[in-house]
């Protein structure tokens, strides 16, 4: 936008957005809209619109426009507008009423909130704001709602506030707690019958003791605290409000976690909580299921509070601790009927497992077992289908998302209670006498998540199950079969142990394999699993596979399952003499090539997961490719040579006829990722017909697959002499197209993909043949192109950026040759500021946390080649970034300038620099 538009068009495109019925013109002024937010004239027109107060939709447009810019762009502002901005909020707050939208008051508010947080020069704002609004009721209302927004907003990461801003703003918070305690205090007294001020005041509460504003042994006997748990004892509480002082007893929990020094208040809340079992089981009586979930919330933080005192004073005393009573009140919950209250309570298990067994303490670990032994049963209960569901549950339903939950937490807690009587216990629950199929079927389910921890030499129970499964009536249930058949998959390790039961085991799954109603995808599953598991003892009975092979297309199954049955296949196949090998692998192929090569004769429009589309083909291929692994000695010709032979022409043509579609290029060359990699050095032949090609395209389409197959290349053939030049010339050509791409604004950050490809290419010329690639004049530009993307934040690119300058100066390390090692000085000595700077930067101002190890990989390896420059380049780094922020407050001081240098410059390992860089950066966050 480069004017400014009067008011008047700013109502009219506020109108027309929320107005107009034409949907293209609603559009457009959204669009419009969106533009003058992101434009430094917004400032004022916000402001004129809120003086106006014209309409609801221009006064909300104009709050919610003043909030994103103090939140966003707050730098646009001078300094010297920071108080003229504190004004106009401070008088448009305070001419709120009971009127005024909520939804325009909350955007008001959150704009002050946080601008109290990034205007140094407003000293004790929470002060001010109570001096100029406490006193006045109509106010009280923002009052609480801006004092409960300051403490959320100290680590919004849209602020930026910087961790020196952060310390300031906390002793500013603590200072005056008690303040704002006795504050809230009188606005009960005054309106304490008013749902709404009871509401905002224990939010306000809730805020402050969130950030440890409020210190807990200023808080014991409080009136708030007594408040909230009577709140949870009535059946009158409404639920809003009950959820809010949940919410308070939650945080309050939490607390206790890092403060463990106020007994008293503990042992008042503790004890407030247990005496919530009566209240949550009157709410599951009159089926209040939002109170219940508030109640189980509460259970679950208690004892996630109390985790690791709870397991410290029972492995010292070798008695239970107190706290240890909150589990059953958390077991409870899971008992509940609604299995979506039972799935509240996963995370503490997750945890309370995890720490067992990191402790390795049997006598610790008999403590809690009956509180594991009833989870696993009250988990039985809620994997069970309805007695009179039909079919399997199907792919999309929530039952079947948390049934998966259910079996990653069994897996993972089984161990305390013993994985063998767990799956004993369950199977002498099948023949119960009474047990119906619903109850049939979870107990399979159970036994399924755990079979492959029981022990391939078992010959007790699992016998006896593997015989059940294999005589299961022909009128059982459908999920029931279902279920079976995954659980014979997974069994597989016992299968490999009991080799006499596999001729019966295979029978039963062939047999199923040619049913209906999604029982041959389970079929498809197991005998891939038994395939993989059993592959010494399957090599006598690969005609029968064969023909399952040549049947594929006949079973009522997805192509991803008739990927994985071929997968199952070509692992056994792998097991056979070489001529074998390729005979049975060339009659697979044909079968996947003969349609295929139907499609690339007629013109038929590609239907996507359909027949008609060439990757349902291709990606067969694919996998035969790829898990066709076959013991090759060095002088001896691949068994797979020639099938690769064969079916190279076949995927040329697909290049020609599909090279405008991405999907399908992108499954072509990961079919001949796998070729490569299957068949390795002898495919050389395929060599340069297949560059050749891959240049032409790319040049056309820049499609970034062929970047990525181009890296495959260079790693199987660039240490062969007689290759390395023609893969050089293929970067060259794959330059041009590449830096026009990236070289247009905003180029990087919209091809992130082609970024990741083309370092990863890099990167393997620079571990394959890295002396001619850099003795290369395309070096320089390349690394001009890797500087600038630093600041990319993108998972994949920013890996393979920072993994090309770790293996660029990686060649500058001793023990490489002389060249090498000059070549690579001279690179730094060139582009080794501007890296580090580009480094910090990014570090800083564009990079997520998680992103700066690999940035402290770049370091170490920078540091390791020359350690002095290193230090030279990290000092120029550092005094270029600012020492203020748009808000006035400092920063980084000198002391913390040169603590920071000092650090990552004495960190000698990977880890400890990516913690420096850590502490570092949130200097600025």
């Amino acid at each position: 936008m480069n004017s400014a538009p009067s008011t008047e068009q700013v109502y009219q495109g506020v109108y027309a957005f929320y107005n107009n019925s034409n949907i293209l013109e609603q559009q457009k002024a959204s669009q419009w809209l969106s533009e003058l937010q992101k434009s430094v004239y917004s400032w004022k027109i916000a402001d004129e619109l809120l003086q106006q107060k014209r309409d609801l939709h221009s006064c909300y447009f104009a709050a919610q426009t003043i909030r994103s810019k103090i939140q966003t762009s707050f730098h646009e502002l001078p300094a010297s507008a920071h108080e003229s901005l504190r004004d106009s909020l401070m008088s448009y707050i305070s001419q709120i009423t009971v009127e005024t939208d909520p939804v325009i008051v909350t955007q008001l508010c959150l704009a002050v909130s946080d601008l109290c947080l990034l205007m140094s020069t407003w000293r004790n704002p929470v002060v001010t704001l109570m001096e100029r609004f406490s006193t006045t009721p109509e106010n009280v209302w923002p009052l609480l709602v801006i004092l409960t927004l300051i403490p959320e907003e100290i680590n919004s990461r849209y602020l930026r506030l910087g961790s020196n801003r952060r310390d300031e703003i906390h002793r500013d918070l603590k200072k005056n707690s008690q303040t704002v305690l006795k504050f809230l205090l009188a606005c009960l007294q005054t309106g304490g019958h008013d749902l709404s001020t009871q509401m905002r005041v224990i939010k306000c509460f809730t805020s402050w003791l969130s950030v440890h504003a409020i210190e807990l042994c200023d808080i014991t006997d409080n009136v708030i605290v007594g408040l909230c748990f009577r709140l949870l004892h009535s059946q009158e509480t409404c639920v809003q409000m009950h959820e809010v002082a949940a919410d308070f007893v939650c945080t309050l929990l939490q607390c206790f976690e890092v403060c463990k020094s106020v007994p008293v208040l503990e042992g008042q809340v503790f004890n407030g909580v247990m005496a919530l079992e009566e209240p949550y089981n009157m709410s599951v009586a009159q089926e209040a299921i939002d109170k219940t979930v508030n109640f189980c919330r509460i259970f679950t933080v208690l004892a996630e509070s109390f985790l690791e005192r709870m397991l410290e004073e029972s492995s010292l005393t070798g008695q239970p601790h107190y706290s240890i009573k909150a589990l059953d009140l958390v077991l409870n919950c899971v008992g509940h009927y609604d299995y979506e209250v039972a799935e509240i309570t996963f995370n503490l298990w997750f945890r309370l497992s995890e720490d067992l067994y990191n402790r390795s303490n049997d006598h610790l670990s008999s403590h809690f077992k009956p509180h594991f032994e009833r989870l696993i049963g009250a988990l039985l209960r809620h994997s069970q289908m309805e007695p009179d569901h039909e079919g399997l549950i199907e792919e999309g339903d929530l039952f079947l998302d948390f049934r998966r939950k259910v079996a990653e937490l069994t897996k993972d807690v089984v161990f305390i209670v013993g994985s063998s009587n767990c799956f004993k216990q369950m199977f002498f629950s099948l023949q119960d006498p009474a047990v119906t199929w619903e109850s049939s079927e979870a107990a399979l389910f159970l036994m399924s998540t755990i079979a492959k921890n029981i022990l391939p030499e078992e010959n007790e129970v699992v016998p006896k199950v593997v015989e059940a499964i294999l005589n299961l009536p022909a009128n059982t249930h459908i999920a029931v079969r279902y279920t079976s058949v995954l659980l014979l998959g997974e069994l597989c390790e016992w299968i490999e142990c009991h080799p006499e039961s596999l001729q019966a085991v295979l029978n039963f799954l062939l047999h199923s394999l040619q049913q209906k109603s999604g029982l041959p995808s389970a079929a498809a599953a197991a005998l891939q699993s038994i395939c993989s598991a059993c592959r010494g003892h399957m090599t006598c009975h690969v005609s029968g596979l064969l023909q399952i092979a040549n049947s594929l297309d006949s079973f009522e199954i997805s192509n991803e399952s008739v990927i994985g049955l071929l997968k199952g296949i070509c692992i056994i196949l792998s097991r056979l003499p070489s001529e074998e090998m390729t005979k049975a692998t060339k009659e697979i192929c044909g079968i996947q090539l003969t349609p295929l090569c139907q499609l690339l004769e007629c013109d038929v429009k590609p239907e996507r997961g359909k027949r008609s589309d060439p990757v349902f083909w291709i990606d067969r291929l694919a996998a035969i490719l790829r898990h066709s692994n076959p013991n090759v000695r060095e002088d001896e010709i691949h068994p797979m040579l020639s099938v690769l032979e064969e079916i190279w022409p076949v995927m040329s043509s697909v290049f020609v006829k599909y090279q405008a579609d991405l999907r399908i290029m992108e499954r072509t060359c990961r079919f001949i990722r796998y070729a490569i990699r299957c068949v390795g050095k002898q495919a050389t032949p395929i060599l340069e017909p297949l560059v050749k090609q891959m240049v032409h395209l790319y040049a056309l389409y820049q499609h970034t697959c062929f970047l990525y197959l181009g890296s495959i290349l260079v790693d199987e053939f660039a240490k062969n002499t007689s290759c390395t030049k023609g893969l050089l010339d293929m970067l060259q050509a794959f330059i041009e197209p590449t830096f026009q791409l990236l070289q247009v604004e905003n180029g990087l950050r919209d091809h992130p993909d082609t970024v990741d490809d083309f370092f990863r290419l890099c990167s393997r010329y620079l571990q394959r043949s890295p002396l001619e690639f850099l003795q290369s004049p395309m070096i320089t530009s390349i690394i001009q192109c890797a500087l600038l993307a630093c600041s990319l934040d993108h998972h994949d690119a920013n890996i393979s950026v920072m993994k090309f300058f770790c293996n660029l100066l990686h060649c500058g390390r001793d023990g490489e040759s002389e060249a090498m090692r000059l070549l690579t000085y001279d690179i730094v000595a060139a582009n080794g500021e501007a890296l580090m700077m580009n480094l910090i930067h990014a570090s800083v101002f564009c990079l997520q946390s998680h992103r700066l190890s690999d940035v402290a990989d770049v370091m170490v390896e920078l540091k390791a080649l020359d350690g002095e420059k290193f230090s030279i380049f990290l000092q120029s780094a550092l005094n270029a970034l600012p020492k203020k922020n748009s808000g006035g407050c400092i920063t980084m001081t000198e002391t913390q300038l040169k603590e920071s240098h000092q650090i990552i410059t004495g960190s000698e390992t990977q880890k400890a620099v990516s913690h420096a860089l850590k502490d570092f950066v949130k200097l600025y966050r």
